[in-house]
């Protein structure tokens, strides 16, 4: 199946009874591993919103809930991050799970975990819808629970966008 968003075609890549099934998996191993905790999840604005909501469905233990919003922009130099929405809680001594959509080259996920390691946490791990080992540049062992490992292909819906378009999509698209 293609679709066309913003003039640029997409042929379908993960469909939603693939992602449900990876979400549900996912579900098992947290509420498991936090069974005797409340964790916080803190989810990745914009990108988590649908994979945070749905994993959020397969959880079973008491949890916390908050997000963050981070935007690169172009420094001098290089892509610098920048806070646009920071965290609301205090995280000292607590179980948080960074939840995000997808990690390409690791680098809003490195900051992220830098920024959170300063509130000293009991512990830290980030839950990824997918990940794309082939372009990672930033490494950290927190990564513990991926859902779909994938190439280095532009990937659209399911929370991830084209141009602001498509993030309302239930199945992953990848471009043609």
């Amino acid at each position: 199946m293609k679709i066309q968003i913003d003039q640029k075609e997409f042929k379908l890549m993960i469909d939603h009874a693939q992602i449900r099934k990876q979400l549900h998996l996912i579900g098992i191993q947290l509420n498991m591993t936090y069974a005797n905790h409340v964790p916080v999840f803190v989810g990745v604005l914009n990108g988590s919103f649908m994979f945070m909501a749905d994993l959020m469905k397969e959880i079973d233990i008491a949890a916390e809930v908050t997000f963050v919003k981070v935007a690169s922009y172009q420094g001098e130099e290089s892509k610098a991050i920048k806070e646009v929405i920071g965290l609301n809680i205090d995280l000292k001594g607590r179980e948080v799970i960074v939840v995000e959509d997808i990690v390409d080259t690791g680098k809003t996920m490195d900051y992220l975990l830098r920024e959170i390691k300063k509130q000293e946490p009991a512990s830290l791990a980030v839950c990824t819808l997918l990940k794309k080992p082939g372009k990672i540049l930033y490494n950290f062992l927190e990564t513990v629970y991926i859902g779909f490992e994938i190439s280095d292909e532009f990937v659209v819906g399911y929370g991830l966008d084209y141009n602001g378009l498509g993030r309302n999509l239930k199945d992953i698209y990848k471009a043609c």
